[in-house]
């Protein structure tokens, strides 16, 4: 059956190291500024950019609108799965047949049983790519060895830009990671099964990093899936009743009158790292790539 296993995927919970001692006054001062109220967003048209209509996907639920940004530098394959079926309005009607709260929401199978796919081959999975030196790049600072950043609004881990120099394709390896809103493709036990389905993500989950193609976050609407019909941990999050996707496309293949504009935060600008650096106050030791948010904003609508 084309699901995630949630007895194979558990959640990992995230445990929070104990300080020990007085920080100096000024530290303290310094971390309470820091606490006391997110920064004002100062931004330009330079700091933005336009997401490209043929990566905007455009999700209308009964719930209200989802918009995510595709992408293909991540995962050229799934993204093309999902274009063409978008287009064909293969996904109309289809439901959300597997919710569970804080982790992921599932669709896309025509069945609604976890078990159906489309009339196309499966998909070879999509676990790393390669990395160039690209605008849409930065760095976010961690607490552990990795090079976390963000890479368009795709949160990742990668090597350093430092090791370009030394690689044939002036590229180095890279990852996407599972954090809230991030799009995944679903599929069986064998790794290379994926076709129709895929889920939207509602938390982090660490324990899929590397097992499952990551292609596209939601930049707009993650209220509208915390929002729909849950199933339980008791049944595997089969929902009852779910909730359905009523029209899906493509930005580029709807009407120019109709077409969202959706722009996205740089993560190279001054207003995203003085974001992080708030996140980071806010979070201590606990704080990780999956607490940083790409500001995305609907332009029209």
């Amino acid at each position: 059956m084309t699901q995630i296993s949630l007895g194979r995927l558990a959640a990992i919970a995230t445990v929070g190291a104990l300080l020990t001692g007085a920080a100096p006054a000024a530290a303290q001062s310094v971390l309470l500024t820091q606490r006391a109220a997110p920064p004002a967003d100062v931004t330009t048209d330079a700091d933005w950019r336009l997401v490209a209509p043929e990566n905007l996907l455009v999700v209308d639920t009964v719930k209200g609108r989802i918009l995510a940004e595709l992408e293909p530098r991540v995962a050229p394959l799934s993204v093309e799965r999902v274009r063409t079926l978008a287009d064909r309005g293969f996904y109309d009607g289809l439901k959300f047949h597997r919710v569970i709260p804080n982790f992921m929401a599932q669709t896309g199978d025509p069945l609604g049983t976890g078990g159906g796919g489309s009339d196309l081959p499966d998909l070879a999975a999509e676990l790393n790519f390669r990395r160039g030196r690209v605008a849409d790049f930065a760095v976010v600072p961690n607490v552990n060895a990795n090079t976390n950043a963000v890479f368009g609004s795709m949160p990742i881990q990668t090597q350093p830009d430092a090791q370009m120099f030394v690689t044939a394709d002036a590229r180095v390896a890279a990852q996407g990671l599972f954090c809230p809103g991030v799009l995944g493709m679903a599929r069986s036990q064998a790794l290379d099964s994926a076709n129709s389905q895929f889920f939207f993500m509602m938390g982090a989950n660490a324990s899929l990093n590397g097992q499952y193609t990551p292609f596209g976050r939601i930049v707009s609407g993650l209220d509208v899936v915390k929002a729909l019909n849950a199933g339980t941990s008791e049944n595997d999050g089969r929902v009852e009743t779910p909730d359905v996707m009523t029209r899906v496309r493509m930005a580029s293949s709807m009407p120019e009158a109709e077409r969202p504009v959706v722009r996205v935060m740089l993560p190279s600008a001054a207003a995203f790292a003085a974001r992080v650096t708030y996140k980071r106050g806010t979070r201590g030791t606990n704080f990780n790539l999956c607490d940083v948010d790409v500001p995305a904003e609907v332009v029209a609508n």
